[in-house]
């Protein structure tokens, strides 16, 4: 009975203790609330604190000119290529070229032994010296005949025999003649130079090989990379854009863009237009030609291809990452003057260079979220920051 009678007391003092906290917590509490103001700030008709704005950056709307591309997948080919091979038979005795060297029209490439020729061209003059003599001798013979003939000494036999010989030697002469061109082509051939101008590739043969001219391998390759082509494949369907923009010998803007498709290569014009369509992909083949001064096409490179068919004018353009697709269809998140966003459907229009026109639904100036979409709701607050941090509809700082 005295051990219960002593432990008693001791949880009394425990629960005043305890109860005596508890006061002084919810006084420290309600002096906290008085001193912000009043309670906390709660969700309307929940009870619950209201969430903190999203932070988010947006961008106004604009009016501008809006291109309109067709996009295609290309490859880079040379202006002209051409396998350079020898048209006589020798020794090469000189490589007059370095590799990937760039060369202009009328350049000596590579030099055959000219020995060979020299020779064949010093015969045929020759032989073309020996007839001469030969013809003219006869002229002479026939001249005296005719004298003779006029005179009754000769029969006519005689006079026409030595007219023949005169015939015999001209055609001589002529064949001479022919033999010496030949021989002097040959030896013209013995310099192989470049037919067109461009760059030059490996070289497929040195110095001391002997070379014919049917070889199918030939000394080397040119490449005319200035200016160069590109060939790419439109759907059929886009065709008729395609020529009807083309009519009249107007030329359509085309840009080259890296493997990416986020570095602009070159840009270039519309060359021409392919005669049929392809039945077993449902495409036809266009070429550009660009002019390549700096080099930054490559034959056999590929390249993301924009060809421009028009310009939508006086167009709402938006940022492309504004743009957002639901079950509804499009939409943009727009920011209320009341710093909360909007559920905004709309029509969109093409797309360029990350950015997108607004056919409907959207006013130019109004501003779009472009980051920072994904916690957001209709109706829901935000605070933005980045570019258009500034603009009107800013939400108070936290």
């Amino acid at each position: 009975m005295e051990t219960t009678s002593a432990v008693a007391p001791a949880r009394r003092r425990t629960w005043m203790w305890l109860i005596g906290l508890a006061a002084l917590a919810f006084a420290a509490y309600r002096l906290m609330t008085a001193a912000g103001g009043g309670t906390p700030a709660v969700a309307s008709g929940t009870g619950k604190p209201a969430p903190p704005p999203v932070p988010v950056v947006a961008a106004s709307a604009r009016r501008g000119d809006m291109p309109i591309y067709l996009s295609a997948l290309g490859t880079v080919t040379a202006y002209n290529t051409v396998t350079v091979k020898s048209r006589v038979d020798g020794q090469i005795v000189r490589v007059a070229f370095q590799e990937g060297q760039t060369v202009r029209a009328g350049d000596l490439l590579v030099e055959i032994d000219p020995r060979p020729f020299e020779v064949q061209l010093a015969q045929a003059q020759g032989q073309m010296a020996r007839d001469r003599s030969q013809l003219e001798l006869a002229r002479r013979t026939l001249q005296r005949n005719r004298e003779l003939f006029d005179q009754g000494i000769i029969a006519r036999q005689m006079l026409d025999d030595q007219q023949a010989a005169v015939g015999q030697y001209e055609g001589s002469v002529q064949v001479d003649q022919a033999l010496i061109d030949q021989a002097q082509l040959q030896l013209t051939y013995s310099r192989v130079t470049a037919p067109i101008g461009g760059r030059i590739g490996l070289r497929r043969v040195d110095v001391g090989n002997v070379v014919h001219a049917n070889d199918e391998q030939g000394l080397c390759v040119i490449t005319q990379v200035q200016p160069i082509t590109v060939v790419f494949t439109v759907p059929e369907d886009d065709l008729r854009a395609v020529l009807d923009r083309t009519g009249g010998g107007r030329g359509l803007a085309v840009e080259a863009f890296d493997r990416a498709g986020q570095k602009l290569l070159a840009t270039g014009t519309l060359q021409s237009t392919d005669n049929q369509i392809d039945p077993a992909t449902g495409t036809t083949r266009l070429k550009a030609v660009f002019d390549n001064a700096d080099g930054a096409l490559f034959p056999n490179q590929f390249v993301n291809v924009r060809l421009r068919l028009d310009v939508r004018e006086n167009a709402v353009i938006v940022p492309g990452a504004a743009v957002q697709h639901g079950d509804a269809g499009t939409f943009v998140y727009v920011v209320k003057p009341d710093a909360t966003v909007e559920v905004r459907p709309v029509v969109v229009g093409p797309s360029a260079g990350g950015e997108t026109a607004i056919t409907s639904g959207l006013a130019a100036a109004e501003q779009v979220v472009v980051d920072g979409v994904d916690k957001l709701r209709a109706g829901s607050a935000v605070q933005l920051r980045g570019a258009d941090a500034g603009a009107p509809g800013k939400a108070p700082p936290a």
